[in-house]
Order: C-alpha cells, then sequence, then structure tokens
C-alpha cells in the first residue's frame, strides 16, 4: 500500500508538471490500479492498459475493431449512466474509469501552425515549439491551391507528432473561414480575406491538407475514413464583428438578409463540408436574425447537418452557453433552457460547463430527451475512431520529434512569406536592390525588430524567429532604430531624430511600420484605417531626409490608407507583408534584394480611410443602401475609388494575356415543369422575354460546362509567378447583383519569356448564378462576360432561355 501511494504521489506530481489542467488530451500516461508499474499507451484499446485497469478489454464492444465505428460508439454510449454521459459533453471531457475511457481534451488550435490556444496542447521541453507560417491573410495572398494544402499537410504532421510525444491532442478548431466583410474587423489576420469564393477554396485546400491520409480519400463512408487531425471550419455564421465602440460579438445581433447568407456568409461553410468533408463546425457567439447562432436548428440542424451533410460534430464557440445565459439574457432562459434549445437545435459538443453542470437535471426536468444526448456523443466518438484515439493509426505513429521543426518545415514558413508578400508601389523599378549598390542599410521604424507581432494570434512557440533587421542583416551593414518608443503607438518620438540621421547616412531606408495585436485582434476592431499615432509623421520625416531609396514596409493585416506615401515621389516602393510568421524578416529582404519575385495578391479591398466614415461597421448589408447613403461592400458591390482594388499585386516583371477560346452560347428550353423566372431590372433595361430560371430547376451538368484558355507570357527580363484570377460580370441592368465574382484562379511561374497556356472549366450554373432579392439560385438570360485579371481581357458567354410551348 505504501508502494502504491508512493506512485500515486509521483504521478500527481509528475501530470501537475506536464499539464495546466487535470485532464489529459491523450493515452500517454496511464496509472496501474493493481500496483503494478506505470505504462505508456497512444491509444485506448490496447488489451494490456485494460489490464492495468483491472478490465478485460473482451468484455467491451465499441474496442472490437471489426465493429462498424458507429455501432462501436453506440456500445460505449449506451454503458455510460445519463451523469457520465453529460460529463463528456464539454471540451474537457473526465472519461469513464470504469468503462476503460480516459479523459480527452477536445481545444487545440492550428490555425498557422500548432498553437498553445486551447487546452489541448502545450509545448514542453520534448517538444519546445512548432512551425510558425504566416497568418492566414498573407498566406490567402499567394493564390496557391498547392500551397495552402503542403501548410495544412506539415501543421498536421507536427501536431501527430506531438500527440506521439504526448503534448496535443487530434481535434484542432482551426481554420477560421469568416468572410472579411469590413476593413475594421479586428480577426482579418486569421481569415482568407474578402471573396467567399477564394475563402472556400483556401478552406477545402487546408482542411484536406489537415485531415486526409493518402490512400483514404475517397470512400464509400466518409463517416468510416480515417484522419490524421480534425479539422473545424468556424464561426458560423455571419460573425465579423467583435468590438467596434459599443458593440460586442457576444450581444450582437446580426441582421442579415437570406440573400447575404447564401450569397456570401454561408457559401465558404458549404465548401468546406460538401467538398473539404470537414469534421467540425463551429457555431459563432452572435445572434442572427434574433437568435443565438448555436440554439439556431435551421443553422445547425437543417443546414450544416441536413442540407450540407456534415461527416463529423458541431461545436459552440468556448463559453457561448454561459454568453447567451448572461450575456444574451435570451429569452430570459435557465441555464437549463439554454443547453436543451442548443442541444435541440443540434449541438454535439460544448466548449463550455453547461452541458456538464445542468445536463442532467436539463434531462431530469424533461427539458432534453436522453436520445439527443446519445445523438450528439455518437457524432463526437465516431470522430474520434476515424482519428485513432481508440485504435491507433499505425502510418501516423513514427512521427515524432524530428518531424517538427525541420529544416524544410521551416524553409516552407519562409516560402509562403515571400509568396504572399504584395509589391504594391515600385516607381522607376527602384526594386529588387543590387547588394553591390547597396551596402549599409537603414532599417527603421516600430516593427522593424519585432518577433511575436510577426506571428499574430492563435500562434504557438515559433521554431525560431527572423526579423527584419536580420533579413536585411544578410545583405548589408544594417543600422536598426526603432524610432518609436512606445512601439507601434508611436506616441513617443524621442527616437525620430536617431531614425533620420541613420537615414541621410545609409544607401537604402527601409521603414518598417503598421499594427499589431494592440490594434487588430478579437474582441478588438479598428475604428479607422490610419497608421496608429505619429508613425506617419515618421514616415514623412524619413523620406524627405533619407540620402537613398526609401522602401515602406506595412506590416499589418488589415488594409492602411497609406495614400500619403503611395503620392510621395521621395517613397520608391511599398510592400504589405501582412504578419509574415516565424521566418518573415528573411522573406522580406529576400523580395527586397530580388532572391523573390514578389508575386502575391492582395485578397482584400484596400479603401481610403474616409470609407470608415461612410458607414458603420455593424450595418450587415454587402449592397448599398441608398436610402441611408451607405456605400457596398468588398469588390463585388462597391464602385468607389479604393486605395488598392481586391487582386493587385505588381511583380519585377511583366505578364501578358491573351484569350485562346473563343465565345460560348448556351440556349437552354424548359420543360413543361421548369418556369421561367423573373428577376428585377434597372429601369430602362430592355428585359429578355425568359429572364432566368431556379438553379435547382434544371440539369447542371458538363452540358453547361465552358473552357476559358487564358495564355500567359512573361514578357519581362527576371523569372517569376503570376496570379491569373478569373470573373464572372452578369449581364447588364440586372438590378442589385454583384459587380463581378471571382470564378477560378490560377498560380503559374514562368521563365523570362516563357508562355503557358492555362486552362479553366467553369460550369454555367455555379460561375454565372446570381442569388436574386428573394434568395433564389437563378441563371439570368443575356450576355455574361468572362474577365481575366484586373479586366485585362474579356470573354463573352451569352445564355438563352426558352420557355415551354404547348
Amino acid at each position: 500500500m505504501a508502494h502504491l501511494k508512493l506512485l500515486v504521489s509521483l504521478f500527481v506530481l509528475f501530470f501537475t508538471f506536464t499539464s495546466a489542467r487535470k485532464i489529459s488530451s491523450h493515452v500517454k500516461f496511464e496509472i496501474s490500479t493493481n500496483g503494478s508499474a506505470t505504462r505508456n499507451y497512444t491509444h485506448v484499446c490496447d488489451p494490456q492498459r485494460f489490464a492495468d485497469q483491472g478490465l478485460n478489454m473482451s468484455s467491451f464492444l465499441y474496442c472490437d475493431k471489426l465493429i462498424p465505428y458507429e455501432i462501436r460508439a453506440k456500445d460505449l454510449i449506451d454503458r455510460m449512466t445519463l451523469a457520465e454521459k453529460m460529463k463528456q459533453m464539454g471540451d474537457q471531457s473526465p472519461g469513464v474509469s470504469r468503462l476503460g475511457l480516459p479523459p480527452y481534451k477536445w481545444w487545440s488550435e492550428i490555425l498557422h501552425g500548432v498553437a498553445d490556444t486551447g487546452f489541448g496542447t502545450k509545448f514542453n521541453d520534448e517538444v519546445p515549439g512548432a512551425t510558425s507560417f504566416p497568418t492566414v491573410i498573407l498566406s490567402a495572398a499567394t493564390f496557391n491551391e498547392s500551397l495552402w494544402k503542403l501548410i495544412g499537410q506539415v501543421s498536421s504532421t507536427e501536431a501527430r507528432a506531438m500527440y506521439n510525444l504526448g503534448a496535443a491532442g487530434l481535434t484542432f478548431w482551426s481554420p477560421n473561414i469568416n468572410v472579411v466583410r469590413d476593413p475594421r474587423w479586428g480577426r482579418t489576420l486569421e481569415t482568407p480575406g474578402e471573396d467567399p469564393f477564394v475563402v472556400g477554396i483556401y478552406a477545402i485546400n487546408f482542411v484536406r491538407g489537415l485531415q486526409d491520409i493518402e490512400g483514404f480519400v475517397d470512400v464509400p463512408n466518409p463517416n468510416s475514413r480515417p484522419l490524421k487531425i480534425g479539422g473545424c471550419c468556424k464561426h458560423f455564421t455571419a460573425y465579423d464583428i467583435d468590438k467596434w465602440y459599443e458593440v460586442d460579438r457576444h450581444t450582437f445581433d446580426a441582421k442579415v438578409a437570406e440573400r447575404d447568407m447564401i450569397e456570401t456568409f454561408n457559401r465558404p461553410f458549404e465548401m468546406c463540408i460538401r467538398e473539404g468533408d470537414v469534421v467540425s463546425v463551429m457555431c459563432s457567439f452572435n445572434n442572427v436574425n434574433g437568435i443565438p447562432a448555436c440554439s439556431d436548428p435551421k443553422l445547425l440542424r437543417e443546414t450544416i447537418r441536413g442540407e450540407w451533410g456534415l461527416n463529423g460534430y458541431i461545436v459552440s464557440d468556448c463559453y457561448s452557453m454561459d454568453v447567451i445565459r448572461n450575456r444574451q439574457k435570451w429569452l430570459n432562459d435557465s441555464n437549463e433552457d439554454v443547453i436543451a434549445k442548443s442541444l435541440n437545435a443540434g449541438l454535439d459538443l460544448e466548449c463550455g460547463w453547461y452541458f456538464q453542470d445542468f445536463g442532467v437535471n436539463a434531462t431530469m426536468l424533461g427539458r432534453i430527451r436522453e436520445g439527443e444526448i446519445d445523438r450528439a456523443l455518437k457524432n463526437n466518438y465516431v470522430v474520434l475512431m476515424r482519428l485513432g484515439f481508440f485504435d491507433g493509426i499505425p502510418s501516423l505513429e513514427k512521427l515524432g520529434k524530428k518531424d517538427v521543426c525541420s529544416d524544410e518545415h521551416i524553409e516552407l514558413a519562409a516560402d509562403a512569406a515571400r509568396q504572399g508578400i504584395v509589391l504594391l508601389k515600385n516607381d522607376n523599378q527602384t526594386l529588387p536592390f543590387s547588394s553591390s549598390s547597396v551596402k549599409s542599410i537603414a532599417v527603421l521604424g516600430p516593427n522593424g525588430n519585432v518577433t511575436k507581432t510577426m506571428i499574430g494570434n492563435y500562434a504557438g512557440i515559433p521554431c525560431k524567429y527572423s526579423t527584419p533587421k536580420d533579413g536585411f542583416s544578410t545583405y548589408g551593414n544594417v543600422t536598426f532604430v526603432k524610432a518609436c518608443e512606445d512601439d507601434t503607438p508611436c506616441t513617443k518620438t524621442d527616437g525620430f531624430p536617431a531614425a533620420v540621421e541613420a537615414a541621410k547616412n545609409a544607401d537604402a531606408t527601409i521603414l518598417v511600420v503598421g499594427l499589431e495585436l494592440k490594434f487588430e485582434r478579437e474582441e478588438f476592431d479598428r475604428v479607422d484605417l490610419k497608421l496608429p499615432g505619429n508613425q506617419t509623421d515618421l514616415v514623412n520625416q524619413v523620406a524627405s531626409a533619407a540620402k537613398g531609396p526609401v522602401i515602406l514596409v506595412v506590416m499589418a493585416a488589415g488594409c492602411i490608407d497609406v495614400s500619403f506615401a503611395k503620392q510621395n515621389p521621395k517613397i520608391q516602393a511599398i510592400l504589405w507583408v501582412g504578419y509574415p510568421g516565424e521566418e518573415g524578416g528573411r522573406a522580406m529582404a529576400d523580395v527586397v534584394f530580388g532572391k523573390h519575385n514578389p508575386s502575391g495578391k492582395l485578397p482584400l479591398t484596400w479603401y481610403i480611410n474616409d470609407y470608415t466614415d461612410k458607414l458603420p461597421m455593424n450595418s450587415m448589408s454587402l449592397r448599398p443602401v441608398p436610402e441611408l447613403g451607405y456605400p457596398g461592400r468588398t469588390y463585388k458591390f462597391f464602385n468607389g475609388q479604393t486605395l488598392y482594388p481586391f487582386g493587385y499585386g505588381l511583380s519585377y516583371t511583366q505578364f501578358n494575356y491573351s484569350m485562346v477560346s473563343s465565345a460560348h452560347a448556351f440556349n437552354l428550353k424548359l420543360g413543361k415543369l421548369q418556369h421561367c423566372r423573373d428577376i428585377a431590372y434597372e429601369d430602362g433595361t430592355a428585359r429578355p422575354p425568359c429572364p432566368a430560371i431556379v438553379v435547382d430547376d434544371i440539369t447542371c451538368g458538363k452540358e453547361l460546362d465552358f473552357k476559358v484558355d487564358v495564355k500567359v507570357q512573361n514578357v519581362g527580363n527576371v523569372d517569376g509567378a503570376d496570379v491569373v484570377i478569373i470573373y464572372s460580370k452578369p449581364p447588364a441592368g440586372i438590378k442589385e447583383t454583384h459587380i463581378k465574382q471571382v470564378i477560378g484562379f490560377q498560380r503559374v511561374f514562368l521563365k523570362a519569356g516563357e508562355s503557358k497556356i492555362l486552362k479553366f472549366t467553369f460550369n454555367a450554373c455555379k460561375s454565372l448564378m446570381v442569388v436574386d432579392k428573394t434568395a433564389y439560385k437563378v441563371l439570368p438570360s443575356g450576355g455574361n462576360t468572362i474577365v481575366v485579371g484586373d479586366d485585362k481581357l474579356f470573354l463573352p458567354v451569352h445564355i438563352n432561355i426558352e420557355s415551354y410551348q404547348n
């Protein structure tokens, strides 16, 4: 007995040291109940593990690998008492020791590399860090689908290795795929930008990279395929405001038209579920049209699971039940009512404690059927079985410390940053610099030697850092002056004279300005688009005094109104670098000195600051609101003056486009049960005899496919990559529809003088569809226009719809 007490004491001491919480996110450390030595396990259903606990694994059907997951999960759940069931429905599930079920922590994050946010992942002496890629907004600027997938693959390799080492869980609540509707949103850095199609394509690729195991992608039953780790597309839905003046995400009611829901807010989630086969969706804090998102059966049960067919579980944003109860006070519900409505709406797992604390009482009061609890738990446990939590996945068990922070992974982080950096201005081809002519470099500004700023939020501990100062030091002799003594707030200007003096004596000056998490982050939105404090004054003073060329580097996620710099001839070049990850400094320097030819394109419209004076952030409409004087939002609906448009980005070379394809025309003859759909037109527009057809009423097969082949030629003297973005414009005169919309894109690398033909295939139903005011998806009659790039090339596609004739 003394020996057992000593063993228990040592175990408790060790566990306290290795984890901040009492519940393990893996089954790495177990203690025998019969006095035998402690053994290490990496999955639940190990016969020796059960024996060590005085149990016989053969007595538990849920460990029989020959039986389908759904039946195994049911066996496990049926053995639990009601109280035991409810305890498993929080993000920190304590397990049921009498059934051999260990604890599990559901919450881990992997937004741009393994993070230490949440309770499921903790770095330690054995795994001190993981590769930190650029924040998502900069990776999105690459418009590189294969890169997005590769970042997911590398991140999940590191995550799975950490799981094997006892440092991580298997369920990661990433990516964030909310569309950036307003440039002030604090979480812009986490997202792929403002276009719902691009956001959806990012989600598909990143999630596939996280989850897919080669050889197990296309299987008859998606709920049976093994998973490398589990991803989660969040936050569903209409969530893109955090804290703007007195408007708070916890109490905000997003008043959204159904048309905007279908066209913008929900589209990335539909793509993530249908095409990405993500295993989890997180519902958001906010209300949508008067109902909390996590309590709305239309959103959860009918849409996510019913219409889109989620193969997995739905989880609440963290502590949403408490927010609904105590912040929103929705319907003045009790604790039991809150969880009952969410569970009955289709929620499977709570990030929080309400289900665990009040679930039994809610059931006994008749608010919840126990069958609904069983349904939720089955969804959860089937996912854990697919992840190998119960059985292990042999092909992944060799992953270990060597697979985290490898040289290849660190180089990929640098390359992702290089590909994403956007060249906004380059007067007189000032860039790239030559090391032979630029030997002394002044690196100035509040972000000129930062580390943590570069990795943004939802980050872990990076393998290492390359700061801007570090990066430029590999190309010349660097003099660094922060100038703003209080960093990005830049209210303390005592360092300005030293910065000016450094610029006077340097062959070239690099000004690294912008934002950090003090100004844009979760729970904090911006109120304007300006550089903070006296940063603009710093830029102007340095530019006026500098001996050599001045390069402005903007480190921020959301757009910054740098029109003053765009118009200043003494500032020869401007680069946007987002938050470029752990290798950001090296990437910046490689671009400036020509080791890499910039090819990034803006995934956001850059507005002039007065845009924010024209409409409040909490107006959810994407389209202009003329009666209130509100302009439209995003490139799809805003036709005013911009600083830099969506998709903008320069190169050190020049690319020419030419159209290889010919014009297309489709003649659709409607059948007896198909009817013309009327749509609204601007005054004076000629109305076709059959204006449109509802997309769901026609067969959108290959007969409605059309090809767009574009020849791209590098006509400059420098090798480089280009991003070719294809848009569609609807027929002229349709009222309140988009100006244009992205329907496809490809990234291509071309040597100087080289040309390639890029082939695109589109379907008229998907690529020419518009959403009418009553939220029908319709295919309109008339002349559509396919646009290549920034209105560089056009291709007409005509749709002629003939109504049924007896």
